[in-house]
């Protein structure tokens, strides 16, 4: 087996998909079936524990955020920062309630990644809130920003988060396509969905490695430490690249694009993840 291009093709699916509305554990849990022969509960334990590429670019590129937060949590940052720690550690502890039972759900009664639904029906969502958009207001610009949010906006984003535990389900799609149809602006959405994806992978790698350490070893141990290495790599690299061009198209102002973007991709991703995972 040439580990180095398991590892690039396992680097590229990962780093792809973990910021676009498609599912990246899933994604991955597809691939490594297909490269590694893994079965099901091994490979989606696998594909949780892949983010920790995507750690990497996320802290990388959102360095000074996270020293605001640091900050914050020593009583030296400012408002806006305490505000951004309370966003961070609610949606964070939200996650935590609603995505550890379903993982354990999932790896314990699961055995095919057909839950493709609840992706489909965030597109159709998304879709339909495009259409209203163009309907009544064809140059309305969500105008909500993170000083904005409310206890329950954070408990509807941290629950959407949550859910991206299952098979099928993207934390990126889930979390920003939450906020943007809570009226948040689409930079602010991205920026943070893709902040929050740090305490929330760290939390999933934790889970995987505490509840399916034989799996996790075991799947490392097919694709060797030097595949390992290399998909670590290449994931940080590609995500450093989509990181920055996503927002920047968050940032254009080009809203019905973005929203009938999104709900196209999450339907794609959730009727795929059905054939394709079953």
């Amino acid at each position: 087996m040439n580990y180095v291009l398991v590892g690039i093709v396992l680097g590229l699916v990962q780093g792809i998909s973990e910021w676009l509305p498609i599912s990246s554990k899933t994604q991955v849990l597809i691939a490594s079936t297909f490269l590694l022969g893994l079965p099901f509960s091994l490979a989606y334990a696998f594909g949780l524990f892949m983010e920790i590429g995507t750690i990497f670019a996320a802290v990388i590129y959102f360095r000074r955020e996270i020293v605001r937060l640091v900050k914050a949590l020593v009583g030296r940052g400012t408002s806006q920062d305490v505000k951004l720690l309370k966003f961070v550690v609610v949606i964070t502890l939200i996650t935590g309630i609603i995505g550890v039972p379903l993982y354990l759900f999932v790896i314990n009664l699961v055995t095919s990644a057909v839950v493709g639904i609840p992706m489909t029906v965030l597109g159709v969502l998304l879709v339909l809130d495009g259409i209203v958009i163009y309907l009544t207001r064809k140059r309305y610009v969500p105008r909500r920003g993170l000083n904005e949010l409310t206890w329950k906006d954070m408990v509807i984003v941290g629950i959407a988060q949550g859910l991206a535990a299952l098979p099928g389900v993207s934390r990126s799609g889930m979390t920003t396509s939450a906020m943007i149809l809570l009226g948040v602006k689409p930079e602010e959405a991205f920026r943070l969905s893709f902040l929050s994806l740090i305490p929330a992978a760290l939390g999933a790698i934790g889970v995987t490695v505490i509840f399916s350490k034989a799996e996790v070893v075991q799947a490392v141990h097919l694709i060797n430490v030097t595949g390992l290495a290399v998909s670590m790599i290449v994931a940080t690299g590609i995500s450093l690249v989509l990181i920055d061009a996503l927002l920047k198209f968050a940032r254009s102002g080009r809203v019905l694009i973005l929203v009938f973007s999104l709900g196209v991709l999450a339907i794609l991703s959730g009727i795929l993840s059905s054939i394709f995972g079953g």
